[in-house]
């Protein structure tokens, strides 16, 4: 836990993991986290008799740890998984969140939502059959969502009799492949699932491996952040004015820090109106602060009575973002229904929704080769692309390579409240203060702007 000595912010030491894993179909990553919670002992009593019965039931003689994750009936019946399966467990040196993705490249879409939040992935690759079509993909996707740490899980070596040369060759080939795609830090690891080894304990079978297991890793990998090296951002969720007669005048705007560190008495500038203020007070769990950070959730004063609501965005005057109607995206289109140019749709960033166009399909992307196949037209479930957006109304938003919070947003279908697309933000396109006037007054007659 994060805490503050003299004024100065001690990020300590990181509590909680949020991964996950992703691979092909039957590479077993299902069994990888189903292994990670049996010899991790985070696997209730009945959990585990549920699971033993149903093995026995389809004539396993040892308990399929895959059922662990894999929770609906569909999936238990195909042999594959198809939903995001989170898991929490805990060991003496870490918490953890784990999302358990689907590896069918029809569910590409399911690893972009587990992923989205995760700082690890867990990448498995079958042994047998090396570095495939869908690793590449899912390194790709990892990728995309900056996924800061990535672990290639090379599964499934017993089955190549533990042969160190195997695991040299994909290690080799997954590597390059990653790291030409700007992933910041690779871990290889031989595992086998199944068989436990170098999953919580270290294989006997794989005495040529020095290095950690896969729950080893998880608990060391350094993931603790210091919020005061991102600049600041805080979403307003709700105005608070609760006009007692101890707090006649109270205003505060409360909302959950995105990222960086709020003073008392720093300057702020409220978009997207641009007005500025000074931060007068902090209220945190009922009591006065003089520094808050992320993610903490808190209630921010400012000296001046300005007109604030929900969906702006209070930021340092001096590091304030760009707001713009024009928004240059990369997405991944998660819904059955295709995206189409022309498009009307509803965009929710952070905490403000608005009216939107999709106005250009610029290019769809090949996961193969990283290719980019021009103005396709449409992007269908899975697929992913490049969009320019319009909206009704101007929105301060980040490059998503800079925050992951506020570089962020959803595309909605307006008529039924559908996801329609995940979006990460690129270049925003200027527009100067006429053009932004004009198209807000054409907003106010409908929907053509």
């Amino acid at each position: 836990m994060s805490t503050v000595t003299d004024g100065v912010i001690d990020a300590g030491a990181t509590s909680l993991l949020r991964f996950a894993t992703a691979g092909s179909v039957d590479d077993g990553k299902s069994t990888l986290v189903g292994r990670l919670l049996h010899d991790s002992k985070s696997v209730l009593a009945d959990q585990l008799e549920a699971v033993e019965h149903a093995s026995r039931n389809r004539g396993q003689e040892a308990p399929d740890l895959a059922l662990l994750t894999d929770g609906l009936r569909a999936e238990r019946e195909q042999g594959i998984t198809i939903d995001v399966a989170y898991r929490y467990f805990a060991t003496p040196r870490r918490r953890f969140i784990l999302a358990d993705t689907p590896g069918h490249v029809q569910y590409t879409r399911n690893m972009v939502t587990g992923a989205s939040t995760a700082e690890l992935a867990v990448v498995l690759v079958d042994a047998r059959n090396g570095v495939v079509e869908q690793t590449r993909r899912h390194a790709a996707v990892a990728a995309l969502l900056r996924v800061p740490h990535v672990v290639l899980a090379v599964n499934k070596m017993d089955l190549v009799d533990y042969q160190e040369s195997v695991f040299a060759a994909i290690a080799e080939e997954f590597t390059t492949y990653a790291a030409s795609l700007g992933v910041p830090e690779i871990t290889t690891i031989p595992i086998s699932a199944l068989a436990g080894d170098n999953v919580v304990t270290p294989s006997a079978n794989m005495d040529w491996y020095g290095g950690p297991t896969v729950l080893e890793h998880l608990e060391t990998v350094p993931v603790t952040h210091d919020p005061s090296a991102d600049v600041a951002r805080f979403p307003v969720q709700v105005v608070i004015r609760p006009q007692t007669a101890e707090h006649p005048d109270y205003r505060g705007y409360a909302g959950q820090i995105a990222s960086g560190v709020l003073r008392v008495g720093e300057r702020v500038k409220v978009l997207p109106s641009g007005a500025t203020s000074t931060i007068e007070g902090i209220d945190a769990l009922g009591e006065s602060v003089d520094v808050a950070w992320a993610p903490q959730s808190v209630t921010i004063r400012l000296t001046d009575d300005l007109d604030i609501s929900r969906g702006d965005l209070i930021a340092p005057a001096d590091a304030a973002p760009a707001v713009s109607q024009d928004i240059e995206a990369t997405i991944c289109h998660v819904a059955d229904r295709p995206l189409v140019e022309g498009q009307r749709v509803l965009l929710k960033h952070t905490t403000r929704t608005v009216k939107a166009i999709v106005k250009e399909i610029r290019s769809r992307l090949t996961l193969d080769d990283l290719s980019q196949h021009p103005a396709p037209g449409e992007l269908v479930a899975n697929d992913i692309g490049r969009i320019r957006v319009r909206t009704a109304e101007p929105l301060p938003v980040d490059a998503y390579a800079d925050s992951r919070r506020t570089g962020s947003f959803l595309l909605i279908d307006p008529s039924d409240g559908t996801t329609l697309t995940a979006g990460m933000a690129g270049t925003a396109f200027a527009e100067d203060a006429e053009a932004a006037r004009a198209q807000q007054a054409a907003d106010d007659e409908g929907w053509d702007f």
